[in-house]
């Protein structure tokens, strides 16, 4: 079976790699850099700030996109939205104004979920003009095969961003027999596969509305199961959301189902557990289990969210709401449990609510350690790459503008709604002293406050404007070569000084760490899975077909599962759901999955191997930027690097990861 860690056709290029590698340190207080000089001297400035025209019009001859005389319309195929239609506000006129065009969103995850949108515009023979969507499972060589897709080698051959990351693109390119740039793979970083990707919060967590778990009196929660007498002491602590509607623990949707549940993982992943195919593989590679079992953590997770539910914790709107609609229910106040840190904390922790300690924050459980993502050094391809289509109107313009999107100020304009890159310098950021602070508007707009933006930035609502692409062209902690400072906003000094509000000062005391990821690392509660890049390989039309019938009958016996009227019932759904996927050759295709967990944890020793001796250092001890012993929990969880396992990297998982914000 062939990873991208083996050895194939096309010799490893040496590339210029970003190593000014700010691995967070302690209290992810810095990410800094002392060069003020440089940093003041090359600050960015936005194209958009400067300019009048309106996101709308299509003359083509303002300033800034002349070099594009005609105005086009791009069909967007992208796997990772979560908004179908075309781009509206202030990244509409950031991208009309640098290059002329706009982006029509065509979103499977909007269209019903899972692959039929794909397979039926792959018929059809014009997947869209812009593609973006996982390399893995073959996906990419079909697509090459098919002559959807193509090489963008002559069309990049001037680009200054994105052939920072040839070694991740020469990873990417080894799932093609063809020679040639068929995609530029996503989150692409220069720092350690060690190194946790996510900042001052991890990807997955028990994030509590902490005023009404202060209300409830700070229950104990030793075990997940403890969540659940504690959120219910929450409900009746906190009875209506700010608007007066009754408030619900936990709040479901079905957007994000592919192979399992998608609300259902996030209580595995408290516990070191990310999928992969139909199996959960635990982070330190000490444990692979399949969905269905009886003891699985995917049916712990069933059953606690059956429990809640039968406690009257669940929102009954949840099998027929949509992410849009579940995120306006946790702006309100109206949801009180969070198992992503990006969606209650964006949705709710304004600086008003902050102010009088509402918000959501971790509540540590005893037993959890939670899973976290590796840097990907090799980009993460398997999960989402960007390709240009074969029927594009004008193939270069889309390059250069995938250039921009891994071009420091298209990092920061093109904030995905799971990222926490901050938009446009001078609306939502500035340079002061040499370093980035958020604006008032900023600190309004990120944290939750509906807050209109300026006409001459696009007009309209900030959240409507957000990058609908919801694409992370590169990982958020790397540092900004323009700025000396990483582009994830939370992690800058100016926005951790500024932390003096009610509800952080009651989460500190409580819990006595300055974040979370300083709360999880003292105590020994995340553990990193390297991060490498690895796709799984395209499996046959056999495996295909049983993955199709096995995965409808999980999700489809899972949310019966949940409802079930009693316990006798769950217990029932789960043996006929066993049965019916016995005699639907489930073990046909668990068997190839496990194969593949394997292989992934074959990929991050390699990666990690190979950076070590690149870099002549030990990934999991390597320095910061300023010097200094790195100590931080994403660089002390190596002790498990040699069994890691990695990210979801199916061809459907690539939509379970894809909200935020």
């Amino acid at each position: 079976m062939k990873t991208s860690m083996e050895d194939g056709k096309h010799e490893k290029k040496s590339n210029q790699r970003m190593l000014s590698a700010a691995l967070i340190a302690g209290t992810l207080a810095g990410c800094g850099s002392d060069n003020s000089d440089s940093t003041e001297s090359t600050a960015v400035e936005s194209t958009a700030g400067d300019s009048t025209e309106s996101a709308d019009s299509s003359d083509g001859e303002t300033e800034g996109n002349s070099k594009y005389k005609d105005f086009i319309t791009v069909d967007v195929f992208d796997s990772m939205a979560n908004y179908q239609g075309i781009q509206s506000g202030w990244f509409a006129k950031i991208v009309k104004d640098k290059f002329n065009m706009e982006l029509n969103i065509i979103a499977q995850n909007v269209a019903g979920g899972g692959d039929t949108l794909f397979q039926t515009r792959s018929a059809a023979g014009d997947l869209g003009d812009l593609i973006i969507t996982g390399c893995g499972n073959g996906r990419l060589q079909n697509l090459v095969t098919a002559g959807l897709v193509i090489d963008m080698t002559d069309y990049l051959k001037d680009a200054e961003n994105v052939h920072r990351y040839d070694s991740a693109i020469e990873t990417t390119s080894q799932l093609v027999e063809e020679d040639g740039i068929w995609a530029i793979p996503s989150e692409s970083s220069s720092n350690s596969p060690t190194t946790s990707s996510e900042g001052l919060e991890p990807n997955y967590g028990a994030y509590l509305r902490w005023d009404a778990y202060k209300a409830a009196g700070y229950p104990e929660l030793n075990t997940l199961e403890d969540l659940l007498p504690a959120l219910q002491k929450m409900q009746e602590a906190v009875p209506t959301s700010d608007s007066g509607k009754q408030t619900y623990a936990i709040s479901l949707f079905k957007d994000w189902d592919g192979n399992l549940m998608s609300n259902a993982k996030p209580e595995a992943s408290l516990y070191g557990y990310d999928e992969i195919g139909f199996v959960l593989a635990k982070a330190d590679g000490s444990d692979y289990q399949s969905f269905i079992d009886s003891d699985s953590a995917y049916v712990r997770s069933l059953k606690f969210l059956f429990e809640a539910n039968q406690m009257g914790l669940v929102d009954p709107e949840s099998t027929t709401q949509n992410y849009d609609t579940l995120f306006a229910k946790y702006q309100d106040g109206q949801i009180l449990f969070s198992p992503y840190p990006w969606l209650g904390q964006s949705a709710y922790n304004t600086d008003a609510n902050k102010a009088e300690g509402k918000g959501f924050m971790l509540a540590p459980i005893a037993d959890e350690c939670i899973f976290s993502y590796g840097c990907q050094v090799n980009g993460n391809g398997g999960n989402a790459g960007i390709m240009i289509g074969s029927k594009a109107e004008d193939p270069q313009r889309l390059a250069d503008f995938i250039d921009w999107l891994y071009s420091p100020e298209g990092i920061m304009e093109s904030c995905a709604q799971t990222a926490s890159t901050c938009g446009p310098e001078g609306l939502t950021w500035e340079m002061k002293d040499g370093e980035p602070v958020l604006t008032d508007f900023g600190k309004q707009a990120l944290y939750g406050e509906t807050v209109n933006v300026p006409d001459e930035w696009g007009g309209g609502t900030w959240k409507d404007g957000v990058s609908a692409l919801n694409y992370k062209a590169v990982n958020q902690l790397d540092v900004n070569p323009e700025t000396g400072i990483c582009y994830d906003y939370t992690t800058w000094s100016s926005v951790l000084e500024n932390q003096d509000n009610t509800l952080y000062a009651d989460w500190k005391t409580q819990t006595g760490a300055e974040t979370t990821m300083d709360y999880l690392t003292s105590h020994d509660q995340i553990l990193v899975a390297p991060g490498s890049g690895y796709a799984v390989p395209e499996e046959d039309s056999q495996i295909s077909t049983l993955r199709g019938q096995c995965k409808a009958s999980i999700v489809d016996y899972s949310w019966k599962m949940v409802f079930a009227s009693n316990e006798d019932e769950f217990n029932s759904l789960l043996a006929e759901m066993q049965d019916t996927l016995e005699g639907l050759d489930y073990q046909t295709v668990l068997d190839y999955d496990m194969e593949c967990a394997k292989a992934q944890n074959d990929a991050r020793v390699a990666t990690v191997k190979q950076y070590e001796e690149e870099h002549g250092t030990d990934a999991a001890a390597e320095e910061t930027a300023d010097g200094s012993a790195d100590d931080s929990a994403e660089a002390d969880t190596s002790a498990g690097i040699d069994t890691a396992a990695d990210s979801a990297d199916t061809a459907e998982a690539e939509v379970t990861e894809a909200p935020e914000e």
